[in-house]
């Protein structure tokens, strides 16, 4: 792949791997491994990522409570952290919020400090797609990944009585975990609503078989769910939240087109998971649009190596491929780091590595073939959809500045409406407004490109203070 220039950096550097979840976990292991000791940073107070997020000390819920099937891997990866502590600089609650050629901007409570780096892992994973409906904007209204971070890790819910609805596996196993979590607890989950069909589900199968385990997994997810009288809705259309000044119900429709009304007091959406991105673009990455991930995600070759030398990417940030996936990408890329910096690696183990990951896409077709992203969501959007919330701009305010200035891309679009310009920096409102500009153009999404990254990636205290860093400072 080609690379693109960078200053001259001091080549005694530690390697720097941004995101503690099990791509970045894995990839801290391998280099230790080889005598490297990688400064770690970790936007979390504890290591694990979302998936694998672990509660407070003192939590009293256990691995298998928390984590289900996943509890043993959940504790190999924390326990990867841990045993190389001692070999690694864990650096937790550090948010990087900007980045160079070779440097990022890193906020610790009310610290800016900037690190120099020579080589950098990405590893920063997934965040929730949203398509807005109306009352999406109440309290009470949360992403799936959002209410799954309540449960984990504050050991509460978002509600007595949930619905949760999109699509996506995402959404059967939250289901599932607060289904579970509020047995005895007077917590219940009200409806399952799933945008898919059922024939979805079985044309998906196919590739869904190619992993055996885990399609197992899902299977008693959802089996478990109808045995215990949740109620699981497929091919439903979602019409909107209810309530004045709180959730209090969600109106949708049936694969019969039947208007239908289920009663809650909290509500979790989510349409799968879209990658983190952001710093890869800040770090001048060359993007392409992937059909899989319905995205413009960074590019990198099987190894893990961007377009920039020096910058390597794993896990779900550079394509949503799953906590398994991002496991063996984060020792790929750490091998591959090896090998740039001149160490001899195994080629064997780094061989099978992207074997293993090359067997993983008939299985990630299955679930987007399974859990399709509603394609027709933009041209039912009404005009008066608030889409970004910080800014709020509406469904019909975009669709207008298409049809008055014939805005052809999301920057241009961003410029003319303010989308995508507020605290979120288009987390939450960026692939539902690059779907309206698409059908609101004619265009085909691929075309319309993505908003592009700004500095800060998320929100700074007006308190904080920036200086230089000592690499070597704990």
């Amino acid at each position: 792949m080609s690379t693109a220039p960078q200053p001259p950096v001091a080549d005694d550097l530690p390697p720097v791997i941004v995101g503690a979840g099990p791509a970045g976990i894995r990839a801290a292991q391998t280099l230790a491994a080889h005598g490297l000791r990688p400064i770690v940073l970790d936007e979390g107070r504890r290591g694990g990522g979302q998936i694998y997020r672990q509660p407070p000390p003192g939590f009293a819920r256990d691995a298998q409570a928390l984590y289900g099937f996943e509890a043993n891997r959940a504790q190999a990866v924390h326990a990867a952290l841990n045993d190389n502590l001692s070999r690694i600089d864990y650096r937790p609650e550090r948010l990087v919020w900007n980045a160079g050629p070779g440097w990022l901007e890193v906020l610790h409570q009310d610290r800016s400090q900037r690190l120099p780096w020579r080589d950098v892992i990405v590893a920063t994973g997934a965040t929730d797609r949203i398509l807005p409906l109306p009352g999406w904007t109440l309290p009470g209204v949360y992403s799936l990944g959002g209410a799954q971070v309540a449960l984990k890790a504050q050991g509460c819910t978002i509600g007595q009585r949930v619905v949760l609805m999109g699509t996506g596996p995402l959404l059967y196993l939250v289901a599932y975990q607060y289904a579970r979590a509020g047995r005895g607890h007077g917590v219940s989950v009200a409806a399952v609503l799933d945008t898919a069909q059922w024939r979805d589900k079985l044309a998906g199968t196919p590739g869904l078989l190619s992993q055996p385990a885990t399609l197992a997994k899902g299977s008693y997810y959802l089996a478990w769910l109808v045995a215990h009288g949740v109620p699981v809705h497929w091919g439903v259309q979602l019409d909107r939240v209810q309530g004045l000044t709180q959730a209090q119900g969600v109106q949708w429709r049936d694969r019969h087109g039947r208007t239908q009304h289920t009663e809650c007091d909290a509500v979790a959406l989510g349409y799968a998971l879209r990658p983190e991105s952001q710093l890869a673009d800040l770090l001048d990455c060359r993007f392409r649009f992937d059909a899989l991930n319905r995205a413009q995600v960074p590019e990198r070759d099987p190894a893990g190596r961007s377009s920039v030398s020096g910058v390597y990417l794993a896990g779900d940030g550079a394509g949503i491929q799953g906590a398994d996936a991002a496991e063996w990408a984060g020792e790929r890329a750490a091998l591959a780091l090896l090998q740039d910096r001149g160490q001899a690696v195994d080629p064997a183990r780094a061989h099978a590595l992207e074997q293993r990951l090359a067997r993983l896409q008939p299985f990630r077709q299955g679930l987007e073939r399974a859990f399709p992203f509603p394609v027709h969501w933009a041209a039912q959007a009404p005009d008066e959809l608030v889409v970004c919330r910080c800014e709020e701009i509406t469904a019909g305010e975009l669709r207008r500045q298409v049809r008055d200035t014939g805005a052809p891309e999301m920057n241009r679009l961003k410029a003319l409406s303010r989308v995508g310009m507020g605290r979120c920096q288009g987390r939450m409102c960026g692939a539902a407004a690059a779907e309206i500009l698409a059908h609101a153009s004619g265009q085909d999404i691929a075309q319309v490109g993505r908003l592009r990254a700004q500095a800060p990636l998320k929100p700074l205290p007006l308190t904080v203070v920036c200086e230089p860093v000592d690499p070597e400072a704990p």
